[in-house]
């Protein structure tokens, strides 16, 4: 099994001596999604859905492939590969890879509900699939119930007001989602806050059909490569958002709510646990730590002048993005001057297969080529397994009314001014 740099290089040599993809280079790629425990079916063009959020529009920041549309050949190698792996508990496989593929909605496919299907009647693994509802709702409700427990369904609803039309204006009918929704199959549904009586109308209407899924919701975040139009419905979403909570949190639904996407919420909601792990790590007033501006705000607001908090803005994503996690590191090559240490979160450089790369793909080893004089410290407990344990701890509507629009400090949080 090849492993870290070796491994791609293999695969781009590959790539560069051929005209088009050969067997042995496509399989490849498979091998090295399947890895990630993810299936990696391919529509073989662009994604027709043409959502104007979509955050796949713009994927020139990592390297990846034009993979063809994934044929009954491709399938069974694949699900061969994927029955050589042992069962682990608690462990799903995602339908569709996107380490070197395009992320698409694979329910497009025509043969993806079959091939689904197969999947859990010959295996006993568990599978997650993602789509914005093109999945039949008769049949996946179907396997639902064949199969409880095996299939995490999340739906991406997005939105069912008036802006769904123009948002995604190629994507099922409401009608279809709720048809989806009327069943066992769906785990959780997440849709967002465009503006008033939106995302609270919509988390309303699905507990009414379905009271048992999870209702995932928060703002989109516009990026750089997102339309002028489609930003400032995200931005205005975002102004609304206290006041969809408050409203959802009212309703007193039965169903789970929480809140994401907005990492200064997250951040703020768990600033005792990012303060304790900041002070296990005993740094020095003169010691530099790279972070985004999430949680810069809880440092400055809380440790000030404990340690050189170097800012780093999510220049490679752009937009409103201002999260830590998802950090590259030419973001941080940009921010360094003459600094001769430099401690960097663990977040910022865990890859697939366990190699210390970013999430454009590039490795850690290579950042440190580019700053010989510089030494690089990675704090180990700044990791994902935190914070997106945090995530869940704190991530619910209840949460966020009441902690978070429920104590004045979050106003004096937000006001902490970035450097530039």
């Amino acid at each position: 099994m090849m492993r870290g740099r070796s491994g791609f290089s293999f695969l781009w040599s590959l790539f560069k001596g051929s005209i088009s993809l050969d067997q042995e280079f496509l399989y490849e790629i498979f091998r090295r999604e399947m890895r990630e425990r993810k299936i990696p079916l391919s529509l073989g063009k662009i994604c027709p859905v043409k959502c104007t959020f979509c955050y796949e529009k713009d994927h020139s920041y990592r390297k990846t492939f034009d993979i063809p549309l994934t044929t009954q050949e491709h399938w069974e190698f694949i699900l061969k590969e994927i029955q050589s792996y042992p069962t682990r508990d608690k462990e799903n496989w995602v339908i569709g890879g996107n380490e070197y593929m395009a992320w698409t909605d694979l329910f497009l496919h025509p043969r993806a509900m079959d091939w689904l299907e197969e999947f859990l009647d010959v295996t006993d693994k568990n599978i997650i699939l993602f789509t914005v509802g093109y999945t039949p709702p008769d049949r996946i409700n179907r396997l639902a119930e064949k199969y409880p427990g095996r299939i995490n369904y999340e739906l991406s609803v997005i939105t069912m007001g008036e802006v769904r039309k123009r948002m995604m204006p190629h994507a099922p009918t409401v009608d279809q989602v709720l048809r989806i929704l009327d069943g066992p199959a769906v785990t959780s549904a997440n849709f967002y806050s465009f503006g008033p009586d939106t995302m609270s109308a919509d988390a309303i209407r699905i507990s009414k059909i379905n009271k048992k899924c999870l209702l995932w919701m928060g703002c989109l975040t516009p990026l750089k490569y997102i339309d002028p139009e489609t930003t400032a419905l995200m931005r205005q979403g975002k102004k609304f958002l206290s006041r969809e909570a408050r409203k959802i949190y009212n309703a007193n639904l039965p169903n789970t709510c929480m809140i994401h996407t907005e990492s200064d919420i997250t951040a703020f909601l768990n600033r005792k646990k990012i303060i304790k792990t900041f002070d296990a790590c005993e740094l020095d007033k003169k010691d530099t730590v790279v972070m985004a501006g999430n949680v810069y705000r809880v440092l400055k607001l809380f440790r000030q002048n404990r340690a050189r908090f170097l800012y780093v803005p999510n220049h490679t994503l752009g937009g409103d993005s201002n999260c830590t996690t998802l950090l590259t590191f030419d973001d941080i090559a940009r921010r360094l001057t003459h600094e001769l240490k430099v401690y960097l979160p663990k977040v910022v450089l865990e890859g697939s297969c366990a190699e210390e790369k970013d999430i454009a793909g590039t490795y850690f080893s290579e950042f440190q080529a580019r700053f010989p004089r510089t030494r690089f410290k990675v704090l180990r407990k700044v990791n994902s397994d935190l914070s997106n344990k945090k995530l869940y701890e704190k991530g619910y509507v209840k949460n966020y009314v009441e902690d978070y629009l429920g104590d004045p400090l979050h106003k004096k949080f937000e006001a902490v001014p970035l450097p530039n």
